[in-house]
């Protein structure tokens, strides 16, 4: 027998946005049901095991205060809970793995534990319910509106059907969608559609940036070496054309130039992590893969409590070109994601039987996988990274022109009357599915449409993370982590407004004076939907 379930808002997804989503609808007063396919919420920051990407100006503005408030949150974990050296302890900024990637590359059980602590209370006071592992299987839609969403426990045949006055799709592939009807574009748009200088001439729905599956390892005494990997063979050898010799090695494509650039491998560097400046505008910071994503640097505790850094590796020798998930069969998907692990075990089985090392010799056999920081028994991460997903066709759409700085020159993007936050990001797209090396272009800081959010026909159904309107293109600055999370906010508070007010999603959007009211109430709550005259890079 199915169970039935209602609340004010379903939200599908517990990644970034999902959470977001539900703080957002909870500060107004709204009863929430989040769904979420895996054990741990948090998405890319966690269950994908990815330390947030995030702009220059993160530590004084250009982020929600409820992102604020997880950063925060996070440092306060390791103050709280780890054996921080002093110096690191004093630290206003802490890093705790002092990665150049991020200003806080950090453990993602940390993460998990602090966005639990944020829904907590909610859950306490019977007005969140979380629902995991869950996945989506099928909606009833009347009209253009959709009535419910009912789900499949993952590992069982137990369904839940859920109802409610209004739906966030903040899964990571944009799951309701298809489901109910909704109208959505994947991979690359034609420019004769969008106008944007870098998209091809005709349309490839099937081009899509690769998945990742990321690991934590560190390195340690002893010979620490996996069983030869399924089809280390295949992968040892692969080659795709534009990237100058095996995918398994330190040489690949520079994103910015295309250029072959080499990188190097020091498992623990003896480096000082409060010297580490993690800026990308300064340093791309990949040019030792070690340090690139470390997540825990070993100087920064006291001596003896990490044996070792830990590294994360989310490099691109581990992006899975062989196919796209996105509208296949579930077999497929299962077959393509299995390889896409196969390819991560051997590009760590590569370390540590075949990299070159520094002294002349072959292989780091003190590598060792860290399932236990990601949270699986496999050893690596419990989810795969998805840069792209399904996209609503929107109100808004987000193109190439409205962002980037080869359009704008060193000023602001584009501005909407109806911005309902801020980001920056270059226009990062990783190699696709349909053979094209990286696209890296110059972005101005930017802001988010709230028609960019609100599918053209559908009317109560929100997108609330990555499957925004954005294009292939722009989606490669709109999908980091602080986008996501505005996103889903917003999306969440847009949901109760209009059930606390009588207002649909639309009506919000289109009326200025209503848009205006939703805008202030951004502000209250520690939104910000204005740049202050910075700088793109």
């Amino acid at each position: 027998m199915t169970k039935e379930l209602h609340a004010d808002i379903l939200i599908v997804g517990g990644g970034l946005g999902g959470v977001a989503a539900a703080l957002g609808a909870l500060r107004a007063g709204r009863s929430v049901i989040m769904t979420e396919e895996y054990d741990w919420i948090g998405g890319q920051l966690t269950s994908q095991a990815v330390p947030p990407d995030e702009h220059s100006w993160v530590e004084q503005f250009g982020i929600t205060r409820s992102y604020r408030k997880l950063r925060s949150g996070i440092r306060q974990y390791y103050r709280d809970h780890y054996p921080l050296t002093e110096a690191s302890r004093a630290w206003d900024d802490l890093n705790p793995g002092a990665g150049y990637v991020s200003r806080l590359c950090a453990e993602p059980r940390v993460g998990l534990a602090v966005l639990e602590s944020m829904l907590a209370p909610s859950i306490g006071g019977g007005k969140l319910t979380i629902l995991k592992p869950y996945l989506p299987i099928s909606a009833e839609v009347i009209g253009d509106e959709v009535k419910s969403v009912t789900l499949r426990h993952r590992d069982s045949d137990r369904v839940i059907t859920c109802s409610a006055p209004y739906f966030v799709d903040a899964t990571e592939l944009g799951d309701l969608l298809p489901l109910t009807g909704t109208e959505y574009a994947s991979g690359f748009e034609a420019q004769s559609d969008t106008g944007e200088p870098s998209a091809p001439a005709e349309a490839q729905p099937d081009n899509v940036q690769a998945v990742s599956v990321c690991f934590a390892m560190d390195h340690v005494d002893g010979n620490h070496v996996i069983d030869k990997p399924d089809n280390y063979d295949y992968w040892r050898t692969y080659e795709p054309h534009f990237w100058g010799g095996p995918m398994l090695g330190f040489t690949a494509p520079h994103p910015r130039t295309l250029e072959q650039t080499t990188r190097t491998f020091t498992p623990n560097v003896d480096d000082n992590p409060l010297l580490v400046d993690a800026d990308q505008r300064r340093n791309a910071g990949d040019g030792n893969l070690w340090t690139f994503r470390r997540i825990a640097a070993r100087r920064n505790f006291v001596p003896g409590a990490y044996n070792s850094d830990i590294c994360l590796v989310n490099w691109p020798m581990i992006d899975y070109l062989d196919g796209n998930i996105i509208d296949k069969s579930e077999d497929e998907k299962a077959r393509m994601l299995k390889e896409a692990a196969d390819l991560s075990y051997s590009v760590f089985y590569w370390l540590q039987t075949e990299a070159p090392r520094t002294d002349g010799g072959y292989g780091f056999p003190g590598l060792r996988l860290r399932g236990d920081i990601t949270g699986t028994e496999h050893g690596l991460a419990m989810a795969p990274y998805i840069r792209e997903s399904r996209r609503i066709l929107p109100v808004t759409r987000i193109v190439e022109q409205d962002v980037s700085m080869l359009v704008h020159g060193n000023n602001l993007s584009k501005n909407y009357r109806d911005s309902v936050g801020i980001g920056m990001y270059r226009i990062d797209l990783h190699p696709s599915t349909g053979g094209d090396n990286y696209v890296d272009v110059e972005s101005a800081p930017f802001e988010i449409p709230l028609g960019s959010l609100l599918p053209r026909r559908v009317k109560n159904l929100l997108a609330g993370g990555k499957n925004m309107g954005t294009t292939h293109i722009t989606n490669g600055c709109y999908r980091l982590h602080p986008v996501e999370w505005n996103v889903g906010e917003v999306a969440g508070m847009l949901a109760a407004h209009c059930l606390n007010n009588g207002l649909t999603p639309h009506q919000v959007q289109a009326d200025d004076g209503k848009l205006q009211d939703f805008q202030a109430q951004l502000y209250r709550e520690g939104i910000e939907i204005r740049w202050p005259d910075v700088r793109g890079y």
